[in-house]
């Protein structure tokens, strides 16, 4: 099984880019990973919101396969701890797709369309944070659930 990480918009603080570059390397010793990133709306000061969402929608349609298994990184999608992540990621690869994807949107979610797409949504903590900084956390914590998965010493608890 292949993991996805699709993203809107590029990470540009150097810091989060050499954090998730450690973080991929790290994953891709378990199986291949790859992060793609659908690129940022531009002259959007014309759009409102849901017209913003709607045309990043565009971009993220175009990016699925058939028989992905679709995640969305939602406020409102389960949390997990790190063993039970690891536990639902363990499952996840015995089920078999072909590709597991994760997806962060845009600034102001997701379309319905996305929602409507997406067959499960997890939420990574009830606080905000950037888009930029939920890729270098998620990066990690796919990690960290692999390190539990072949049981090895990074996780402690």
């Amino acid at each position: 099984m292949k993991i996805q990480l699709l993203v809107v918009g590029k990470t540009d603080n150097p810091h989060f880019i050499a954090g998730i570059e450690e973080y991929v390397q790290r994953i891709r010793h378990y199986l291949p990973f790859e992060i793609s990133v659908v690129p940022d709306l531009r002259n959007t000061k014309s759009l409102s919101e849901e017209q913003q969402k709607e045309k990043e929608a565009d971009l993220l349609l175009k990016a699925f396969l058939p028989g992905d298994r679709i995640v969305l990184l939602d406020e409102h999608g389960r949390e997990h701890r790190s063993l039970e992540f690891a536990a639902w990621m363990e499952k996840k690869m015995a089920a078999g797709p072909k590709r597991l994807v994760f997806v962060v949107g845009g600034p102001y979610g997701f379309s319905p369309r996305i929602y409507e797409k997406a067959h499960e949504k997890i939420s990574l903590s009830r606080m905000t944070f950037s888009h930029q900084m939920i890729r270098l956390i998620f990066t990690e914590q796919i990690y960290r659930a692999m390190t539990i998965i072949h049981h090895e010493p990074y996780h402690h608890e």
